[in-house]
C-alpha cells in the first residue's frame, strides 16, 4: 500500500463531503446520498485488491 492511495482516499472523502453539504443545503438529499454512495464504492474498488492480498497472505500463513 502506498501513500498515494491514502491521499486519494482522503481527497475523495473531502470532495464527497463538500459536494454532499452543497447538495443538502440546496434541498437535494437524494443526490447527496447518491454522491456519498458513489464515493464509497470508488474507495472500495481501490481497496478490494489489498484486502484480497491480505486474506491470501493470512491463508498461506496458516496452511498446514
Amino acid at each position: 500500500m502506498t501513500i498515494q492511495l491514502i491521499f486519494k482516499i482522503a481527497a475523495v472523502g473531502i470532495l464527497v463531503s463538500v459536494i454532499n453539504q452543497v447538495l443538502k443545503h440546496s434541498g437535494r438529499e437524494e443526490q447527496a446520498f447518491l454522491v456519498s454512495l458513489a464515493g464509497l464504492l470508488l474507495v472500495l474498488l481501490w481497496i478490494v485488491p489489498y484486502i484480497a492480498e491480505l486474506f491470501s497472505t493470512i491463508m498461506s500463513l496458516f496452511e498446514l
